[in-house]
């Protein structure tokens, strides 16, 4: 779908009635009765998951699954794969300056990240009445999942000239990325950078920031925009600081009370979230889910640019009848109409 995204934008922030906009892919497998490990192996299934996704659900923008463990694959990591639950990272692979010295960067042939290219591009073929959005992980996530998430907070401390030199590889090989989501013909992509919301503060302004800000300069242009995740809890504090990335859209998670997040934000910014993955879709009832859309389309209905989102990625477990209750509360809501 080629548009002047930047327009696209724009116009969703203007709409009385906003479409929803949640991270939904990875519950496809129960439209195409596959397994997980089928979805993430086939750029046609991911790409024939994701239109099928789009016909069931009126969502804003088609987005692609958050599978965090693909570019860490890439760099060598070992990854645990299950037929019914996302794929995740094994141990680490930086043990040492030694460690990052050598890292090489991979090219992206690597492992499944050419495949997870070739699924958008694909899938901007089938899916052609709404935007399509490529799911990518953010530098500070990424070297986490290459050092161990406990290690990199440490080092930061006790040896950020390690991090540094970590996060200047992983950000070289996500600009690289991130590009090639820009020639596939998508919209965007959406970067998750959920370990850099477990910072404090300061660390993030040094381990974080530059480098997302870094990528987005590369990549984002009117007709390819970056969306910025982060479901840490403690996004708030660090606001200022991740608007200024220049990211054209953010999604925060379900940790925190998204109407903080809105009232620091730039009104021509669309701020998205945050009803939660585990706790409503997957965990919730029909009932529970069109109370909490409501209760928080309520919270948020001030600010023009709040866009109706998941808290994070859907979980591919979660019931349709609770996707199906989300979407029809947030039209009931925008009519005017009773819980």
């Amino acid at each position: 779908m080629s548009q002047n995204m930047a327009v696209w934008l724009q116009n969703v922030i203007k709409a009385a009635n906003k479409r929803p906009m949640p991270i939904l892919s990875f519950p496809s497998v129960q439209l195409l009765g596959i397994s997980v490990e089928d979805l993430i192996g086939s750029s046609d299934l991911q790409a024939r998951g994701m239109k099928a996704v789009a016909d069931a659900a009126p969502s804003l923008a088609s987005v692609s699954m958050m599978d965090l463990s693909v570019e860490a694959q890439a760099f060598g990591s070992s990854i645990h794969f299950s037929p019914d639950e996302v794929p995740t990272v094994v141990g680490r692979i930086i043990e040492s300056p030694e460690d990052a010295e050598a890292l090489a960067i991979p090219d992206l042939e690597t492992a499944r990240c050419g495949l997870y290219v070739e699924a958008i591009r694909k899938a901007c073929g089938l899916i052609t009445d709404r935007p399509v959005l490529a799911g990518m992980i953010g530098p500070f996530s990424l070297a986490g999942r290459l050092m161990d998430v406990t290690e990199i907070m440490v080092c930061c401390y006790t040896d950020p000239q390690l991090v540094h030199c970590v996060m200047e590889k992983v950000t070289a090989f996500l600009t690289t990325y991130a590009l090639a989501y820009r020639g596939t013909g998508a919209g965007g992509v959406l970067m998750a950078e959920p370990l850099a919301g477990l910072l404090s503060p300061e660390l993030e302004q040094e381990f974080s920031t530059p480098y997302v800000k870094r990528i987005v300069s590369a990549v984002q242009t009117e007709s390819f925009l970056v969306g910025y995740h982060n479901c840490g809890n403690n996004v708030v504090p660090m606001a200022e600081s991740l608007y200024d990335i220049g990211a054209a859209f953010y999604h925060f998670g379900d940790s925190i009370r998204l109407k903080d997040m809105l009232a620091l934000s730039p009104p021509n910014v669309p701020v998205m979230g945050n009803i939660s993955p585990s706790g409503e879709f997957l965990g919730g009832t029909p009932e529970s889910v069109r109370r909490a859309v409501y209760s928080l389309m309520e919270e948020c209905r001030e600010y023009p640019n709040f866009v109706l989102s998941s808290g994070c990625d859907i979980p591919p477990k979660t019931p349709w009848e609770n996707i199906r209750a989300f979407f029809a509360a947030a039209g009931d809501y925008s009519l005017g109409r009773a819980l």
